[in-house]
């Protein structure tokens, strides 16, 4: 295999299965790079004489103008060799792509249950030229009276009806758009990322595109789909088509998505002034105002595109809910990501000549030196946005193309700092309680980074805060503000570890400590001895499960009859995304299902998935909820503990107590419509 060969196999993987074979993207499927890894191990298949593909897109999260070109070309050669591709596990975001691109009728796409996946309902079905009212009444979306009062009204007002049922609020704009591309015969989109090809859409200068009022979304082949809130403007369509060279179709879109994202947008040729001859200056200004001067971002005047681009990125990360802003750069472009809900979405890919700006327009707002671009730098950034202050963590670290920015957004009004509202169940809530209610000993929080401890640590802390207690935190960094509580951060670089903090808490009379992670001996014997000499001590460990506790804090040298001793309990937790409330709809689980997981009432067991919307970026699930395992020490659990015992033996002894595990309390939630299994499946499996 060659070097090429063998880089596009450790993205890709293949398996044979009956007559086809099954070709899986691991990572992203746009960019020229990505496509010819992928058919590299086309060739190789074809090779092998295997004519029947089906590709699985579930790693896949967007695909551009090349990808489609190749999928229909793929599709050309197979068929003359008697074979076919199709494609299974895609999401709504791609169904969408190739319902518009006309993909789907290419390519034979398929849903969760194998079959061909149709996204237009069949019932109904109308060809253009209907009238606009018969397809709204037949879709159920407004009555036929409304349509007759809309039409008395049309000659008085002098308007079309479509924009009366809107301004009425008979209709939502949306489905009336819908069902005029319906009858216009033109395919209607919400435009939103991934539903148009960045590279595409700054080929048509910005100036004409705001002056037509369109945005190039893909081109197949000579095929330029155009998104447009006037589908029979033909003259537009002409002038698009001789700039360009391509046969344009129109796609109906709204006319204030299509402007609010060439407004957002900003070209190389807008930027090159700024980039050349003014950045300088605007950060020297901007350099030298006060914090308050730039911290507001809702009221920052329309000043350098650098400034307003980095503001407008913040706030659609906060009003998003994303806990992390990734700003990446690469070799042909830079990406801008948000995390929500523990998953990366892509926001934006500017121009790689835009990424300098952007860390520098950032490092100022940090507070840090915009000249050093070798070493690594972190920093705080408070904004003030949508009526409340957030604060941003900022860490950079140079890369191969640049420096890549990482802003952990911490939300004071997205904490949960109330252990009622951890979402944990009745009889768990009851024993975290009672081992917070405690007088001394050692609460442990498990699980893997990004798994909610320090969330869990804080509704603690809120618990357990009083007047007459005096609680001392030791966290790494401090993220959120407690009243009354004594909060502390490690400093390394100093010499200010956790366990150096830790001793010298001990002499300052707590009644409660909070270590927020024991990462090594030193601090786990510290925490111990504290635990064992009438101390409360709450700290997190990063462990797979409750159980993994014992084992590692043993292993880490802790004496097996201090821990008996000193251990209360120790909570495991994950977050598991929940199902979107907009597009979520319950079906009937299949009897395997039942079977598998033996539940009770073969037949009538209703779960719920999101079927994936605008709200929730077409992934079917918003929010996040914990799922967790309440371990308590009672005494058979001390005695096996002083045994040093192995993970085994511990598994063992729980396992024969019907110990409720992660995954347990994560199919209740299946159960309760709130999740779904493969959701709780990705968190739990190790």
């Amino acid at each position: 295999m060659s070097a090429s060969a063998d880089t596009a196999a450790k993205a890709i993987t293949r398996i044979r299965i009956g007559v086809a074979t099954h070709v899986a993207p691991t990572r992203s499927f746009s960019g020229n790079e990505a496509l010819q890894e992928f058919l590299l191990v086309v060739d190789e298949c074809i090779e092998s004489r295997e004519f029947k593909i089906i590709i699985d897109f579930a790693a896949v999260q967007t695909i551009d103008s090349l990808a489609i070109s190749a999928l229909m070309d793929l599709q050309d050669r197979l068929m003359k060799l008697g074979g076919w591709v199709k494609v299974s596990g895609h999401n709504s975001i791609i169904g969408e792509v190739a319902e518009i691109t006309g993909l789907s009728d290419y390519i034979t796409f398929l849903n969760s249950n194998g079959e061909r996946d149709r996204r237009q309902p069949d019932d109904v079905s109308f060809g253009p030229g209907a009238r606009l009212g018969d397809i709204l009444v037949a879709r159920k979306l407004v009555p036929q009276a409304k349509i007759d009062e809309a039409l008395k009204l049309q000659d008085r007002l002098g308007k079309r009806m479509g924009q009366i049922l809107i301004d009425k609020g008979w209709v939502a704009e949306n489905d009336v758009l819908r069902a005029l591309g319906e009858q216009l015969g033109v395919p209607f989109v919400r435009i939103r990322p991934g539903l148009f090809d960045p590279e595409l859409a700054a080929l048509l200068e910005r100036g004409v595109a705001r002056r037509l009022c369109v945005l190039p979304l893909f081109r197949v082949r000579s095929v330029l789909y155009l998104a447009t809130a006037k589908p029979q403007d033909m003259p537009t369509f002409e002038e698009v088509s001789e700039r360009l060279q391509c046969v344009v179709r129109p796609v109906l879109a709204r006319k204030e998505d299509i402007l609010k994202l060439l407004n957002e947008s900003l070209s190389i040729d807008d930027m090159q002034f700024d980039m050349v001859g003014d950045v300088d200056e605007d950060f020297t200004v901007i350099e030298n105002l006060q914090l308050d001067d730039y911290s507001t971002i809702d009221e920052v005047a329309a000043g350098s595109p650098v400034v307003n681009l980095v503001n407008s990125i913040i706030q659609r990360a906060v009003h998003d809910g994303a806990s992390d802003i990734h700003l990446e750069p690469f070799r042909t472009h830079s990406r801008i990501r948000f995390r929500i809900d523990g998953l990366l979405y892509e926001f934006t890919a500017p121009r790689v000549e835009l990424h300098p700006a952007l860390v520098s327009r950032l490092k100022v707002m940090a507070n840090l030196d915009i000249a050093e671009r070798r070493m690594p730098q972190d920093g705080r950034i408070q904004v003030h946005t949508q009526g409340r202050s957030v604060d941003l963590r900022f860490s950079s670290l140079p890369g191969l193309y640049g420096e890549k920015v990482v802003l952990r957004i911490l939300d004071k009004n997205q904490a949960i700092l109330d252990v009622n509202k951890l979402n944990m169940a009745d009889a768990n809530l009851a024993i975290f309680k009672d081992l917070l209610d405690a007088s001394h000993g050692l609460i442990l929080v498990t699980g893997p980074t990004g798994s909610g401890k320090t969330t869990s640590l804080y509704a603690a802390l809120n618990y357990l805060k009083s007047i007459e207690k005096n609680i001392v935190t030791i966290e790494d960094p401090v993220e959120y503000q407690l009243d009354i509580i004594n909060q502390n951060e490690v400093r390394e670089h100093i010499g200010l570890t956790f366990a150096k903090i830790l001793k010298h808490v001990l002499r300052q009379d707590p009644d409660i400590v909070m270590v927020g992670e024991i990462r090594e001996r030193e601090t786990a014997e510290i925490a111990v001895q504290a635990a064992l000499t009438g101390h409360l001590v709450l700290s997190t460990l990063h462990t797979n499960d409750a159980v993994g506790a014992v084992t590692r804090l043993i292993d880490m040298g802790v004496e097996p009859y201090l821990l008996s001793s000193a251990l209360l309990g120790v909570a495991g937790q994950r977050l598991v995304r929940t199902i979107c409330p907009s597009c979520k709809a319950d079906f009937l689980a299949p009897p395997e299902i039942v079977e598998q997981y033996g539940w009770q009432g073969a037949g009538d067991v209703r779960l719920a998935r999101g079927k994936g919307c605008e709200e929730c970026y077409d992934s079917g699930y918003k929010g996040r909820m914990g799922i967790h395992e309440l371990l308590k020490t009672d005494g058979d659990l001390q005695k096996l503990i002083i045994s040093s015992p192995s993970r085994d033996e511990l598994t063992e002894y729980l396992d024969g107590r019907g110990f409720g595990n992660l995954f347990s309390d994560g199919m209740a939630r299946v159960l309760e419509r709130r999740t779904t299994i493969e959701e709780v499946s990705r968190v739990t499996s190790i």
